[in-house]
């Protein structure tokens, strides 16, 4: 029997060909995201997924989908899918990790430069015409926050984190880092949690968004950050309180943040982080280069190519149902 695969969005890359060949594939081709309703409608009928992180897969969706057999993400991380659900089922899901470490690492550098030294708001300033009509300069003209030499503290000391510390050293920025395991990282001091807030000029976050990661860096944690800290987030967004955050950088208890994922995506228009000039944002594109989204669309294939040959998955985030 030939199996029926849906794939929730146009793919880069060169391995979606070959798998057109193995299955009778159904692509959607938008415009825009992929209506919720539609994906019901569409897996009502299929054997394979292969989705994006904007598409949510809970226990309910999964529970109505009596002849879906597996699923792969173009993502490294699963919060937006049910994967107990998944595994009850003995469904096995793939994803896409390594590829997008050097990647993202660049991209959380970037948002810290860019919030340390108010590139935005400097952008800004030169694009909207303040620049040629105040004719403004002084020595304290868009002063921003030194980089070089400063503290930076990692939550999350995994592939991307070790990246980003490896960037770090060539800015002799002195590195500390959190991590729930215990990892001999030449050139990072391991602390806790709290002193690392304590003691950081920088702080970037890289640990997966799980029940014991939400809402870590809660309005209690964000108050005890070194004053006139910058924070980085590229990880995910419901890990940190966006609120508190938004509170402190508007009083002045944090000097900027660099943004790339938020609680809820697309951002909504109400959300405080937007209205404060001291804050990079960006939409969740840390991992965005032709190269990596390219081969990410592969690794996302070669899951269901596996699966379709009856073969293991190369990256599965449950092998247990195997």
């Amino acid at each position: 029997m030939i199996k029926r695969v849906f794939v929730s969005h146009q793919m880069p890359g060169a391995r979606i060909h070959e798998l057109a060949e193995l299955c009778d594939l159904n692509v959607w081709m938008g415009p825009g995201l992929l209506p919720a309703e539609t994906l019901r409608e569409e897996l009502s009928t299929c054997h394979g997924l292969l989705c994006m992180l904007t598409d949510r897969l809970d226990k309910s969706l999964i529970a109505g989908m009596a002849k879906l057999e597996f699923v792969s993400s173009m993502s490294v991380g699963f919060d937006h899918i049910d994967v107990q659900a998944l595994s009850e089922r003995g469904i096995p899901l793939g994803n896409t990790p390594g590829v997008l470490v050097e990647t993202t690492a660049d991209a959380a550098f970037s948002l810290l430069l860019a919030a340390a030294r108010r590139i935005s708001e400097a952008d800004r300033f030169v694009r909207e015409g303040h620049w040629r009509s105040e004719n403004a300069w002084s020595p304290e003209f868009f002063t921003g926050k030194d980089v070089s030499g400063a503290t930076l503290g990692i939550i999350g000391l995994g592939a991307i984190g070790q990246a980003v510390a490896r960037r770090a050293a060539g800015f002799g920025m002195k590195v500390l880092a959190w991590s729930r395991r215990e990892k001999n990282i030449a050139g990072v001091e391991q602390v806790g949690l709290d002193e690392l807030l304590l003691r950081s000029d920088f702080v970037s976050v890289h640990t997966a968004l799980t029940e014991a990661t939400r809402n870590l860096l809660n309005a209690d944690r964000i108050a005890t950050m070194k004053p006139g800290a910058v924070l980085v987030n590229t990880a995910r967004g419901g890990i940190v309180d966006e609120l508190a955050l938004s509170e402190a950088l508007r009083s002045g208890a944090l000097y900027a943040a660099g943004i790339d994922v938020f609680e809820q995506e697309p951002v909504p228009a109400d959300n405080p982080l937007l209205t404060l000039p001291n804050v990079v944002l960006a939409p969740h594109i840390a991992s965005a280069t032709t190269l990596t989204r390219a081969r990410m669309a592969d690794l996302a294939v070669d899951n269901l190519i596996a699966a379709l040959k009856g073969e293991l998955m190369p990256n599965c985030v449950n092998p247990e149902v195997y």
